[in-house]
């Protein structure tokens, strides 16, 4: 799934963005910052499924933490 926004994370004592979810690392220290663009409305029905997945989508990506 594509999915812009802006994602940071810390490798080491390293602040990376990355503006494209499929970017980020597989493994990583910490989750420093989750913001996904959020389509304007009205929404079509695969935006509302990649709506509804948002929160897995970010606990997904905490448990790539390794800190």
């Amino acid at each position: 799934m594509q999915l812009k926004g802006t994602y940071v994370v810390r490798i080491d004592d390293e602040l990376i963005t990355y503006n494209d979810l499929n970017d980020i690392p597989n493994e990583f220290d910490n989750l420093i910052q989750f913001d996904p663009q959020i389509p304007k409305g009205p929404h079509t029905d695969e935006e509302h499924e990649m709506l509804d997945s948002l929160n897995d989508i970010l606990h997904d990506l905490m448990k790539r933490e390794t800190r």
